[in-house]
């Protein structure tokens, strides 16, 4: 699989182009190449996963991780380096799906979004560098090598968040991201250089670790420091406080952000290191459960009383991070049969999620685009005048409710399962959760598409126009990937997820508990 290194080089190539040569290009041009180039690497990706998951088992019923690159970047010692190269597992060719998936629909979208727009071509060169920080951060083959591009993730946010960057409100969003960000992140990088030094090592194997004197007593305090650089990434509370901010950049970026890149980056960190937690710092991995669940209460109380749509969606993102980080906390075991169920059941939902998030905010990005106002009260009776936004923002929100046989009823109820299988107390909690999620989502719904009077059609001494025109349907460009997201989102929850990826990297057999979807 030799060609995978072209996953990363496409889109770093397309940001060299767009960035260097945009200025004396169309905007038409401009969102080809960077179209082109993401095309490519969807294919790429898709054909990764396909000969990846086709391929023979190991005779212990796991799949073989791939290094197709690897080299010694940074030698330290005869023992300790740090390597550059390409790691293929199951969840890294899972994360090579689900971004290049919602990138590149993201890129067909902006087409039509941002057409006109200043700064057209250094839009898409942002996109390109942001997409190709993401796809870095998940093929790493070490910790170091991570933390790298996950630095890149926070300069690209940086950058997207404040493309309108004459506007103070951008201007201050960006800057807050990326201080509350470096502020997590700082927390990370001493969490590697503990790791490192008393580990030996800067690979996520536990088996290759050279604990050095009193190694083992110091590896949960490493954990847990990398934890806290999960959190701030993924809008954990305390450090959530970025993240409803970043709605200043273009609504395409905030379906990128919050579906496939920046805010699930915490998730796969601690995904990642999930061997490592559990055989040295079980009771890290309960603090993260812990944070999880109050993030997740957190957050949906506050999405219950927004009125501003884009806010609705970012706090919901807040919420539905803090309920994959439950399940990857609430494990007690590398064995899906024994304790292990949540690490599938968070790594299903990242994906579900990825998918019903990205059309809910592409899908407010279409409202937003038809009456030019963010506000719920600006809005009523869209349903009218946007059937193909109105379908799909309505299979979205039954989805993120958990509704069945939309895919997000099946990696929640997972998720459900393994709170109880931890602690009843636990799974109530995320019970409860979960039903506020349905109600902020239908009153998100409610507001945007049936509630109150016709869009633009305030009265005269309220000082409206009656003769606003209505609002329409958006272009082919915007809808297009409404219509594709749709489909995903309905189709995505019978895929056998558990065949590819579970805790132990054993196939396991997803059986739905009907005591706990009921």
């Amino acid at each position: 699989m030799e060609y995978t290194i072209l996953i990363l080089l496409l889109p770093f190539l397309s940001f060299l182009a767009l960035g260097l040569g945009g200025k004396w290009m169309s905007h038409r041009t401009a969102g080809l190449i960077g179209t082109a180039a993401l095309s490519v690497v969807a294919v790429l990706s898709y054909l990764t996963a396909g000969m990846y998951f086709s391929a023979p088992r190991l005779a212990d019923g796991t799949y073989e991780a791939l290094m197709p690159y690897n080299f010694k970047w940074l030698p330290f010692t005869e023992s300790l380096s740090i390597d550059m190269g390409i790691l293929l597992d199951p969840i890294s060719v899972m994360m090579l799906v689900v971004i290049s998936t919602v990138s590149l629909l993201v890129h067909i979208y902006s087409f039509g979004y941002m057409k006109g727009e200043r700064g057209f071509q250094r839009y898409y060169a942002f996109l390109s560098l942001f997409t190709m920080s993401m796809l870095g951060l998940v093929v790493a083959t070490n910790i170091f090598q991570m933390y790298l591009f996950w630095e890149l993730v926070g300069v690209s946010s940086y950058l997207l968040i404040g493309f309108y960057y004459t506007k103070p409100a951008a201007i201050a969003a960006s800057k807050k991201a990326f201080i509350v960000t470096r502020f997590a992140d700082l927390g990370f990088l001493i969490g590697i250089l503990v790791y490192g030094y008393y580990a030996g090592t800067y690979t996520f194997s536990p088996n290759e670790m050279a604990l050095a004197k009193g190694g083992a007593a110091m590896i949960p305090l490493a954990l847990g420091l990398m934890f806290i650089g999960g959190a701030g990434k993924s809008a954990m509370f305390p450090l959530h406080i970025w993240l409803p901010d970043a709605m200043e950049g273009p609504t395409p970026v905030s379906a990128l952000i919050h579906a496939a890149t920046m805010v699930v980056a915490g998730v796969y960190l601690v995904a990642r290191m999930f061997p490592l937690f559990i055989e040295y710092a079980p009771s890290v991995l309960h603090i993260v459960a812990y944070v999880g669940a109050f993030t997740a209460f957190y957050a949906a109380s506050v999405a219950c009383v927004q009125s501003d749509i884009k806010r609705v969606l970012a706090f919901s993102t807040i919420s539905q991070i803090g309920f994959m980080m439950v399940a990857l906390g609430v494990c007690t075991s590398a064995n899906p049969h024994e304790g292990g169920l949540g690490y599938m059941a968070g790594m299903f939902h990242l994906f579900t999620h990825a998918m019903f998030k990205a059309l809910l905010f592409l899908g407010a990005g279409s409202i937003i685009h038809a009456v030019h106002s963010n506000e719920m009260s600006a809005m009523g009776g869209l349903r009218k005048y946007m059937p193909i936004t109105h379908i799909t923002f309505l299979i979205a929100c039954l989805a993120i409710a958990g509704i069945p046989p939309f895919s997000g009823f099946f990696s929640k109820d997972e998720i459900l399962t393994a709170c109880f299988l931890f602690s009843p107390t636990m799974g109530w909690i995320m019970t409860v959760i979960a039903g506020m999620t349905a109600f902020y989502m239908f009153r998100l719904y409610y507001g945007i598409f049936w509630a109150g009077s016709e869009p633009g059609q305030k009265s005269a001494s309220d000082g409206g126009d009656s003769h606003v025109p209505h609002p329409h349907e958006s272009p082919l460009a915007m809808t297009l990937p409404l219509m594709l997201l749709a489909v995903v989102t309905i189709v995505a929850g019978f895929i056998p997820f558990g065949h590819f990826i579970s805790s132990n990297g054993e196939a396991y057999n997803i059986h739905l508990d009907w005591s706990v979807a009921g």
